[in-house]
């Protein structure tokens, strides 16, 4: 049997979800809270598998509580809940550490569904939301080459050797190599072959 702790501040809702959750054959409500506060004061004692919460709370919000529950309990899941499905805040939740999100007025089947995906190592979340994700990480990936790197990286794709490029670069075959070693490192990568497949993938080059 499965822990979940609700953290939202409608009480209606949250007694409709406290509910259904201990009405279900593989999850149990250990904590149910109306503020962020309460429920990161009890959060150890309840020692959740999953946590629901909600985004747009009294006090501390839905973001920032989730980067402290996963600080005092990493493993613990985190399913946002929320109204805008789309929202730049969900993103954020996202990024700060929840696995996935629910809209608030998702089905009892959806709610119990989401959390057994949950459960089985998915990440419950629309494709809009999971594109903004891969798409942020694509940009980091970006960002963490230099500019430099990225010219290496174009004409080692397009088959010139590190002499040619060094010419057409006018800097020495040494600082190529240099360069070159940067990128498979930053691209965790140990061949040229993978380098340019990865950098294909992330869309780099």
């Amino acid at each position: 049997m499965k822990k979940v702790v609700i953290v939202e501040d409608n009480k209606t809702l949250n007694d409709a979800f406290v509910n259904i959750i201990n009405a279900s054959a593989n999850f149990k409500i250990t904590g149910a809270y109306l503020n962020a506060e309460n429920a990161i004061e009890n959060i150890k004692n309840d020692a959740p598998d999953f946590v629901l919460m909600d985004i747009q709370l009294p006090g501390i919000d839905g973001v920032e509580a989730t980067k402290q529950i996963k600080k005092i309990i990493p493993k613990t899941s985190i399913i946002i809940i929320t109204v805008y499905e789309n929202s730049e805040t969900v993103f954020n939740a996202l990024c700060a550490g929840a696995t996935g999100y629910l809209t608030k007025n998702t089905t009892t089947g959806k709610l119990i569904a989401s959390l057994e995906e949950a459960k089985n190592g998915g990440a419950p979340m629309s494709i809009h939301i999971a594109k903004m994700v891969v798409s942020s990480f694509k940009k980091t990936i970006h960002a963490d080459l230099s500019e430099r790197e990225l010219e290496v990286l174009t004409l080692l794709s397009k088959g010139k050797s590190y002499k040619s490029i060094a010419e057409i670069l006018f800097i020495s075959l040494n600082t190529i190599k240099f360069h070159i070693k940067n990128i498979y490192d930053k691209l965790q990568v140990k061949s040229r072959e993978e380098a340019i497949s990865n950098a294909n993938n992330q869309n780099l080059i």
